[in-house]
């Protein structure tokens, strides 16, 4: 038998084989067998771990690099009649490009075609590959949501996304009777390369998109979020059996156990309670108990419930509805912990020493009964010295403690470190009739934090326990920076004056010394929103990498069951390890918990996306009857077609458009995200300040347009709204340097 390669031999096999990068083909390569397999396969996951190679499906590559033959989505064509394309390959960063070469032969391709095409890197501005066509995959009509609006030969559809300016012509016969006004959701019909309007046909009426609380409807329809339970669900729902028994499960009905949620808060499912620690040895010690519904008693593996709640991955949160994982005789009775009502659930006993470092652990699966139904602003007030009728007899016996046990966690977390960004959360305020009244900012309270830290300590037992069971289970996997997002965030804050130190291993400790640095300061705010840019999405995962924001090792998600798969699954793996019943993890769990880490992840980023774009079109509603108003911002980003810029009243994001920085070219530099001109060396960086005018406030697609009036308190020439501005004056500092850097990648990119 071979001796087992080194990580460098493996690396450079892959990269010059990217065809034969399966483990066997790396396994026969190197002539490795039997039980050094297994060795194989740890070295692979620890080179994925680092960061230097990817997995997708079976195959490793390079980390960052895309395979030599990917699948990838066409887009549009552009402005010149270019094709790029985008690819479906896992872990790719946004924004890469592909620019499809055509040879003589190959179908006509239009937006929305599916290709498997061969790649070749390049080491360009514009677009990072080339790919040329091996074949079309499958038919996969484009689709598409907006606005019906009738005509003489059938009507036009104006789509509702943000990037998409084009109409769509719909044929009489291929309206389904949809009314003018109606939104309606399309497809793609015909030779899209054909001269004048792409045609579609309608497949669903919607409904009026601005009738009341239409806008999270949309959100629901366009990104593909199950909001309605099939029958078999919510039959098996409707027979769950609200009593539950207490043989098998540990009583804890005398704990004086609460819940503390938003004042709006539509399930409950975590409580808490605190108290000191008696026992020798322990002195200013405290214990803490967090008790979670059992939603595992209710959704066993393998049933309609889990199926779904399995599909769904997660609730969904809107400013106006919530789609839940769960029907809501389940997710708003049965497993809500409301007050004075028994309720099953799985509960942790903490012991904390008087610096708040954990001493030990122990899960239970009880009875519980809340003592009270809490919001966060009544009992910081209760704690603030203004209790109601309903805090003031818990004042004493059940919140002081919290929030000594609280104070001792504080401790722990200070010399943990845990990444410490300032973000405020925007809150959007509806009427009843869905129409916003106003945008603010959540306020951050102390019992907001309180909740958070033990929650956190929680899910760390739940991931401990089950290591110590040799339970499989999902982690909540982040990632550090990827070396590049790391060098672009050291670029964006050594030009405002900082220093994030080279060459040691990075650490969130690292971040929050930078952040201390622009604390109070003018780049306070880009370097927090360059901080967040900077990092990697969660994700859930069957092997631990730990979790970086939260200076981790061991982390999974206990606290959420109700609102997250996620949960569930790994309340099933504690069941399964302390055999508290036959409703633990499955075999048929275990074998799919990659699948499953996969499908939760993609589910989250949906609902997250969906969240995002329902936000948009609030505040774009909110702000249509201010078109023309000026604004102060800041850059929050910057990109080849223009920049974004957050509003400080708001916190919403318009773009102002290239065409609006003036006559001159614009170079976009990635590293630095920065625009610079090409003559004058005016440099647009994130984090600037910036004067606005809004142009424009599209509700049905959520954009503002914005026109740049003045960054950094400098005026500039500009025309009248909407029309191309005049030429500006350089910034004097650093601007001739700018100006010969952009100049450089400009005589580079005219030889290649």
């Amino acid at each position: 038998m071979n001796p087992l390669p080194t990580k460098e031999q493996i690396r450079q096999w892959i990269a010059e084989n990217p065809g034969l990068s399966a483990k066997r083909d790396i396994a026969k390569a190197f002539g490795i067998k039997g039980d050094a397999r297994i060795d194989l396969k740890r070295l692979l996951a620890e080179l994925e771990g680092e960061g230097t190679l990817q997995k997708t499906a079976r195959r490793f590559r390079p980390a960052g690099e895309l395979p030599p033959v990917s699948v990838l989505l066409v887009l549009a064509p552009d402005a010149a009649g270019d094709l790029y394309a985008r690819p479906l390959e896992e872990g790719v960063e946004e924004g890469l490009r592909i620019l499809i070469i055509p040879k003589h032969g190959d179908p006509a391709l239009g937006g929305g075609d599916r290709i498997l095409a061969r790649l070749s890197k390049v080491d360009l501005d514009d677009y990072q590959y080339e790919a040329r066509l091996i074949r079309r995959i499958g038919t996969n009509p484009l689709k598409v949501l907006g606005v019906f609006r009738a005509g003489a030969e059938g009507g036009r559809i104006v789509p509702i996304d943000k990037g998409q300016d084009k109409e769509w012509r719909v044929a009489r016969d291929l309206t389904m009777e949809a009314r003018d006004g109606e939104l309606v959701e399309a497809e793609a019909v015909g030779n899209r390369r054909q001269m004048g309007l792409p045609q579609a046909r309608i497949t669903a009426r919607l409904g009026d998109p601005a009738g009341p609380r239409a806008v999270s409807l949309i959100a629901i329809h366009q990104h593909g979020i199950p909001d309605q339970f099939p029958d078999a669900v919510i039959a098996e729902a409707d027979r769950a059996d609200p009593v539950v028994g207490l043989s098998g499960r540990t009583d804890l009905r005398d704990l004086p156990l609460v819940t503390i949620d938003p004042i709006d808060a539509r399930d409950r499912d975590d409580a808490c309670y605190a108290e000191p620690d008696r026992e020798a040895g322990n002195d200013g010690g405290h214990i803490v108990w967090v008790a979670i519904a059992d939603v595992a008693h209710y959704v066993t593996p393998g049933s309609a419930l889990d199926r779904e709640a399995r599909r769904r991955g997660n609730s969904t949160y809107f400013p106006d509805r919530v789609v839940p994982m769960l029907p809501d005789i389940l997710s708003g009775d049965l497993c809500s912990l409301h007050e004075h009502v028994d309720r099953a659930c799985l509960a942790v006993r903490m012991r904390l020493d008087a610096q708040g470092q954990k001493i030990s652990h122990r899960f239970v699966r009880g009875m519980m009964r809340s003592s009270g139904s809490l919001h966060y602003a009544q009992v910081q007030a209760a704690v603030d010295g203004a209790p109601d009728e309903k805090t003031a007899p818990l004042l004493d016996r059940v919140l002081t403690p919290l929030y000594a046990a609280y104070e001792a966690a504080k401790q722990a977390r200070a010399a943990r470190q845990p990444l410490d960004l300032d973000l405020p959360e925007r809150k959007i305020v509806l009427s009843d009739e869905g129409k916003v009244l106003s945008v603010d900012f959540k306020e951050r309270l102390e019992a907001h934090k309180l909740i958070e830290e033990f929650m956190v300590l929680a899910n760390v037992c739940a991931a401990e326990e089950l290591q110590r069971l040799k339970q499989p289970l999902l982690y909540r996997v982040h990632e550090e920076p990827s070396p590049q997002k790391l060098e672009s965030l050291r670029e964006v804050a050594e030009a405002s004056g900082f220093v994030l130190a080279k060459g040691q291993v990075l650490k969130t400790a690292h971040l929050n010394r930078l952040l201390a640095q622009a604390e109070g300061t003018e780049f306070d705010e880009l370097m927090n929103i360059s901080t967040l840019r900077s990092m990697t999405q969660a994700y859930y995962n069957p092997q631990n990498f730990g979790h970086f924001g939260l200076a981790l090792k061991n982390y999974a998600h206990f606290t959420s069951p109700i609102r997250r798969y996620s949960d569930l699954i790994v309340h099933r793996a504690l069941i399964r390890g302390h055999g508290w019943g036959g409703d633990g993890l499955s075999q048929g769990d275990i074998e799919a918990l990659d699948e499953t880490g996969k499908l939760i992840s993609d589910a989250e980023r949906r609902s997250m996306a969906a969240e995002r774009d329902t936000t948009d079109r609030y505040l774009a509603a909110f702000l249509a009857d201010r078109v023309g108003a000026e604004f102060a911002g800041r850059i929050s980003g910057v990109q080849r077609f223009g920049l974004f810029v957050k509003l400080d009243e708001t916190g919403a994001d318009g773009l102002i458009p290239i065409r609006e920085l003036g006559r001159e070219f614009f170079h976009y530099d990635e590293a630095s995200q920065s625009l610079i001109g090409a003559d004058t060396g005016t440099v647009f960086s994130i984090g600037q300040r910036v004067t606005v005018r809004l142009v424009e406030a599209v509700p049905v697609t959520g954009g503002l347009v914005l026109q740049l009036l003045t960054a950094e308190g400098s005026a500039l020439a500009v025309g009248k709204p909407g029309k191309r501005g005049g030429r500006y004056q350089p910034r004097k500092p650093g601007a001739q340097s700018a100006r010969d850097a952009a100049l450089k990648r400009k005589v580079l990119r005219k030889r290649r």
